[in-house]
C-alpha cells in the first residue's frame, strides 16, 4: 500500500489535474470564440490530457488499496486581455504543476515508498515536455500575436496529433 503522507498528497494533485483541466477548457473557449480552431483544439487536447493524469492518479490509488478522494475545484478564468494571456497562465500553471508533481515525488521517496516513486517518473518526464510546449507557444503567440493566421500555422504544423505513450501510466475507467 502507498505512504498516506503520499496518498493524501496524490488525492489533493487529483483536483489539481481536474482544475488544470477546466483552465484548459477555458482558454480552448476562448480560442473557439475567436475562431481560432487550431489553437483551440490544441487546448481541448491539454484539457483531455489533464483529466487523464487526473483519472491515472485515481487508478494508481485503486491499484494500491488506498482511499481516492475527488475534491472540488474554483472556477478557471475564462476572460482574458488578449491571445498571449491564456497562453501566459498556461504555461505559469504548468511550471505550478511541475512543482507539485516533484512534491509528490520527494514525499514518496522520504517515506520509502518505492512504488510511488516509480509511479511518479512518467510525470516528471511529462512536466518536461508541457513546459516546454508552452514555452515554445508563448514564444510564437507573443512573437505573432499580430498575426492570427502565422499562430494558427504554426499550431497546426508543429502541434500535431501526439502518439499515444506506452509507458503511461493506466487511465481509471478504460480498459
Amino acid at each position: 500500500m502507498a505512504a498516506p503522507r503520499f496518498t493524501d498528497l496524490l488525492n489533493a494533485q487529483i483536483g489539481n489535474e481536474f482544475a488544470a483541466h477546466n483552465q484548459y477548457l477555458a482558454c480552448a473557449v476562448y480560442y473557439d470564440g475567436l475562431t481560432m480552431p487550431q489553437l483551440a483544439g490544441f487546448f481541448y487536447g491539454q484539457a483531455l490530457e489533464e483529466r487523464q493524469h487526473a483519472l491515472m492518479m485515481v487508478q494508481y490509488l485503486l491499484d494500491t488499496d488506498a482511499p481516492v478522494e475527488i475534491p472540488g475545484v474554483d472556477a478557471p478564468v475564462s476572460s482574458f486581455e488578449d491571445i498571449v494571456a491564456p497562453v501566459q497562465l498556461a504555461l505559469a500553471q504548468e511550471k505550478n504543476v511541475t512543482e507539485q508533481i516533484n512534491a509528490l515525488l520527494r514525499t514518496a521517496r522520504e517515506e520509502n515508498d518505492f512504488a510511488s516513486e516509480q509511479f511518479m517518473q512518467w510525470f516528471i518526464k511529462e512536466q518536461v515536455e508541457e513546459v516546454a510546449t508552452m514555452n515554445d507557444l508563448l514564444a510564437v503567440v507573443t512573437r505573432s500575436k499580430d498575426d492570427i493566421n502565422a499562430i494558427e500555422d504554426w499550431v497546426a504544423r508543429e502541434q500535431g496529433g501526439a502518439d499515444t505513450d506506452p509507458t503511461a501510466p493506466p487511465v481509471a475507467g478504460q480498459a
